[in-house]
This record gives structure tokens, sequence and C-alpha cells, in this order.
């Protein structure tokens, strides 16, 4: 049960856009949270796939302390260190070579508004040419919740309280198909998740990627990637085109780049990189000292200790170790690296998580039949041992509820009676 007096307060003091909260936490250390009677949760979802490095790592303490007492903020008027060192960094992970240019947000809404703005820019008419008014994005994807994102997010019922959106984009099925069919000299982009995360953690059909890119590049248009859930190391690769070899246009990041710290970036390749001109986009904080700093101390974390490998590897461990569990629930198990879905046999998601959550398990329900997996990228035996053994138990208290259930439901006989 939650405490009625801080839920009290929550519900009096936040506005309900997220629904009543699940716990209060209080401390974290490692893959563990404890809330404010005591608790300790494994946490296999690590703040949506956020906390790379897990709870209160010490680079990412030491770079939070070190940072605040130096420099914070300055506005994007100057430049700092800690920026042009991350920026670096950044294009080095993504392959962008000496083009290649960084724009810092401070989450992956405003990374995705800022390459929905380069889309436009790109699909500006000029020179006397016609412009490319279409923009391309998948059904049941999910960019982000601000207006802009919101017009990407193919997910009407997520648009229909604001509408009107934004116009000039088209949803499309994730097929090659659909792709081949919609892509013409009049769309300006096609911007897409290598895995939709929100769709229950669905990777694209196997070749999509590599059809977008040679469809896109033959038609003029940029493929821009959100990499904001998958980026960062999470999918066993730096990020998640990277394991198809392609090279897109863009990609936004956020989410594990800043282990904690709210900061996003849109990185750009080759001719991309030269639609941005003074005064066309910009942020107060993003980019700032202080932001900047955490995430690159995470970022070379994740490299020192070699965290990309081990995402691989413990994704497939904690995957295959699933897909043992005996239970009737469990329906498959799919996605990449340490970003996985459990696909559950019936729309019970929301249980499943409640469930887990009793037993000291933090999961999240992608939607009504899939449970997401996103911890620390740090974690090892010890961790994956515990979690087979929570969700295991968690998933036997959702089973045993169901038989109750059904067994107190009249067959149909006594119902006709």
């Amino acid at each position: 049960m939650i405490p009625a007096s801080w839920l009290h307060d929550a519900r009096r003091d936040l506005l309900a856009n997220a629904g009543d909260r699940l716990a209060l936490f209080t401390r974290g250390e490692g893959a563990y949270l404890w809330d404010d009677e005591g608790k300790r949760y494994l946490d296999f979802l690590a703040g949506i796939a956020v906390n790379s490095l897990g709870h209160a790592h010490p680079a990412f303490v030491e770079a939070v302390a070190a940072q605040a007492a130096t420099l914070a903020h300055v506005s994007n008027y100057f430049a700092t260190p800690p920026q042009l060192a991350l920026a670096a960094r950044l294009k080095r992970l993504a392959g962008t070579g000496e083009s290649g240019r960084v724009y810092f947000s401070n989450s992956g809404a405003e990374a995705n508004e800022a390459a929905f703005k380069l889309a436009r820019l790109h699909g500006a008419p000029r020179d006397g040419a016609p412009g490319r008014p279409r923009i391309l994005a998948l059904t049941d994807a999910f960019h982000g919740r601000t207006m802009g994102t919101l017009a990407l997010t193919g997910k009407p019922g997520m648009q229909e309280p604001f509408l009107p959106m934004v116009p000039g984009v088209e949803f499309l099925d994730s097929t090659i198909e659909a792709l081949e069919a919609a892509l013409d000299e009049s769309v300006a982009a096609l911007i897409l998740e290598p895995i939709k995360g929100e769709a229950g953690v669905v990777p694209l059909p196997d070749g999509y990627l590599e059809a977008a890119r040679e469809l896109t590049r033959r038609h003029g248009a940029l493929l821009i990637l959100d990499e904001i859930q998958t980026g960062a190391g999470r999918t066993g690769e730096w990020f998640a085109f990277q394991h198809t070899g392609i090279t897109p246009d863009a990609i936004t990041v956020a989410k594990g780049i800043g282990g904690g710290f709210p900061i996003g970036a849109l990185i750009t390749y080759g001719e991309a990189s030269e639609l941005f001109y003074p005064g066309t986009h910009g942020s107060t904080f993003g980019g700032n000292a202080l932001a900047t700093a955490v995430a690159g101390a995470v970022l070379e974390e994740i490299e020192s200790a070699d965290l990309v490998t081990n995402a691989r590897v413990r994704g497939a461990q904690v995957s295959e170790g699933i897909l043992a569990i005996d239970s009737p629930l469990i329906a498959g198990c799919r996605g990449q690296g340490l970003l996985l879905g459990v696909a559950l046999s019936r729309p019970v998601a929301k249980a499943v998580v409640a469930a887990a959550q009793e037993h000291g398990l933090v999961v999240n329900a992608a939607n009504d039949d899939t449970i997401r997996i996103a911890p620390a990228l740090t974690i090892g035996d010890v961790e994956i041992d515990e979690f087979l053994t929570l969700f295991a138990a968690a998933l036997a208290t959702v089973t045993d509820a169901l038989l109750l259930d059904e067994s107190s439901q009249p067959d149909d006989k006594e119902a006709a009676q």
C-alpha cells in the first residue's frame, strides 16, 4: 500500500498528468532503491533507460560536485571546456567524422524538436527549387510530448486532446513496402526509432534501416534516428544504428548519456550539419557546463569500463533467463542488449508491475501486454540472478490471482440456470 500521507501531498501539489506515483523513493545505490519506509528494491528500469551507471555512482557524484564548484552556467553566448569536450566525444562515438556537429538540449523531446526543425530547414524551398513539405514517421512511434514532437508521435490517442497537430507529418506502417511507396522527392525527412520503446520494445524488421538509408539517399531526404532510448551503449553498441553499418544524417540522444542529469543532443552528419544558422534555434540551459561535464564523465565511465560490451553480454543473459522461467504468462522476449520487452500472453502488464513492486522489483509496463526491462549497464550476475527470482515470483503471483479469479466465475451451465 502507498502511504496515505505522501500520496495525499502528491495528489494535492502535483499535476495529475502522470497519475498516482507508485512509491516514494528516498535514496539509491548501484542497482538498488530504498523507499521512505526503508524497503529495498532492485531497479531494473533505471529511470526508463536513464541511469546508465545506476544510482550514486562515484563518477557521476564526483563530476556533479567538481563542476558545480567550478562553473555551472554561462549561457550559449559563450563556450565552456566541458561543452566542447562532450561535443567532440559524441561525434567520435557516433562516427560523424570532421563534418559532424552537435546541438545540446535539456531533454530528449527538445532534441527531437531540434530534429524537426532540421527537417523543415532541409525541406524549405531554395534557389527556385520546390520545397519538400512532407515528413515521414512510423505508426505507434514515440518521439516526445511537446507539441512538435507529439506531431511526430504515431499514437492518435496521445494526439487527440491537443489537435490540431503541427501539419506535414505522415505515418507509415513499419514495412519496407510502405516506405518504398511513400518516399519521393517531396519528402524532407524520415524520422524513426531503431527500436520502438513505448510501443513495447519492438525492433524494426530486418533490413529496414538499410532500406531506409538507401531510399532516403536516393530521394534526397534526411534519415533522422531517434536514439534517445537506444543510445549510450544500451543495445550493445554505442548507438543502435551501428548494428547495421549505415550512417544516418542525424541522430537524437538523451536519457542514458547523462546518467540521471537532464541533457539531450542532436548530432548531425555531413551536409545536414550546415542547415542551422545563427538564430534558427537555441536553448538557455542547453549544453551548460554542469550538464555537459556530468555527461562527459558518464560516457567516459561507460567507455573505460566497457559497459557497451556488458550491455550486449548481460542482455543476452537476461533474455535467456526470462525465457527459462516456467510461467504461462511469458510469450517471448524481444529487444537488444539491455533494452528488452517481455511479451505477455495476457494483457496483465500493470498487474505484473504491481506484483513485482510488492516483491521488491522495479520494472515497467510499456503497454498492456509488455514488460519493459532496462537496468543500469553496470549489472552483473548477482543482480541478474536476483531479478530472475523476483520476476518469476511476480509472474507467479499474477498467475495465481488469474486462476483464482477464473475459478470463482460460474461455468456456462451454472450461468444459464
